[in-house]
């Protein structure tokens, strides 16, 4: 079984085009595809086989026509037999691969897993010896990797796993009735991923990695989750230690957030960011974040995942060829989906795509 007969284009990644997007320095001769996270049921599908392994999940990223793989190592903050007091908001739905049913959780809203100090303290933290480094380690093997192709490194929610761990009505509450537990929470979540970012760059003895990429959704498409003053104080500062460590090895720094970011945006260029992911079209005009930002951030993505799942190849070709004219110009814009390609978008409609960054994103 071999590669979806959907697919018009044949790969020729250059991790180096890639590169001069993010960096905005100038435009280069493709515009390329960037993607956060791809389901493993599209992966499979697209592939006319599992991912098995990860020289499986590195053939995805070429043959899908990316210049890169996107990789996290796996980790969890949630402690195994640990249930919130509320207990885990569950459902089953509709997925177009595999026996065509997902189940899905969802965060807590109330009381989760840490609501108070003798929580914190008894709570079994992770740390990196809980980290299974095997993908990410096949993947410092240049060997390992399709030539033109390189890494980013993936990792983040700092602020999601800390209102996740306390629920966010117990999170929110304890922003005014216990912020030093806040704080804590904080602190201790930022470690934990800022440690997992140093690493990668450790792992990486040959120059595989092209940047890195956190990711950790602060906003609703109408606006922050939470305060400014608060992201200020608890969740930037980790940020930009996470953009300083990109700055020193050389690379890019990506962020993906859904939602309206406006609020923040000085901030996040203070972190050292170099591009914007996902840029959702009900949160963020995508045209006047280029026009206002786009000397500041790349912007990846924006191709709507409604339309992605609901729409036609043909609506998907047509949408993605609006973004490449009004986005692409001068550089500084990547194509791709508008959050990650879930398991409810279907296989034709991923690859229409692809189809189409390739047809009208030469330069």
């Amino acid at each position: 079984m071999g590669v979806t007969p959907l697919r018009e284009f044949e790969p020729s990644p250059d991790w180096q085009r890639l590169r001069a997007s993010l960096m905005l320095e100038g435009e280069p001769d493709r515009v390329p595809l960037v993607e956060l996270i791809v389901d493993q049921g599209v992966k499979g599908a697209f592939l006319g086989r599992p991912i098995a392994g990860p020289a499986d999940e590195v053939d995805f990223w070429y043959q899908a026509g990316y210049d890169y793989i996107s990789l996290c190592p796996g980790y969890t903050v949630l402690a195994p037999g640990w249930e919130p007091k509320e207990g885990w908001r569950r459902s089953q739905v509709a997925s177009a691969y595999g026996d065509g049913r997902q189940e899905v959780g969802w965060g807590v809203e109330g009381a989760g897993l840490i609501t108070s100090w003798q929580d914190f303290e008894q709570y079994p933290w992770p740390s990196l010896d809980s980290v299974d480094w095997s993908f990410f380690q096949y993947c410092m093997d240049p060997k390992n990797l399709p030539p033109g192709m390189k890494v980013i490194g993936r990792a983040g929610d700092i602020f999601t796993h800390t209102w996740g761990l306390m629920g966010f009505e117990t999170f929110s509450f304890a922003l005014v009735e216990n912020p030093e537990l806040v704080a804590a929470m904080f602190q201790r979540i930022g470690e934990f991923i800022y440690s997992i970012f140093v690493r990668e760059v450790e792992l990486d003895t040959a120059g595989v990695i092209m940047g890195l990429w956190y990711s950790d959704d602060i906003a609703y498409t109408g606006g922050l989750m939470c305060s400014p003053a608060v992201l200020r104080e608890h969740l930037f500062p980790w940020m930009k230690k996470i953009g300083d460590l990109a700055r020193q090895i050389g690379g890019a720094y990506l962020y993906h957030s859904d939602g309206d970011l406006w609020q923040v945006m000085d901030d996040l260029a203070a972190c050292g960011i170099n591009a914007l992911h996902p840029i959702e079209p009900k949160g963020m005009d995508a045209e006047e974040v280029k026009r206002r930002e786009g000397h500041r951030f790349c912007l990846c993505g924006n191709i709507e995942v409604d339309r992605l799942s609901r729409g036609t190849p043909q609506e998907i070709d047509a949408m993605v060829r609006d973004r490449i004219q009004r986005l692409a110009p001068g550089g500084g814009y990547c194509v791709g989906s508008s959050n990650t390609v879930p398991y409810y978008v279907p296989l034709e409609n991923y690859v229409a795509m692809q189809n189409a960054a390739f047809r009208y994103g030469v330069k």
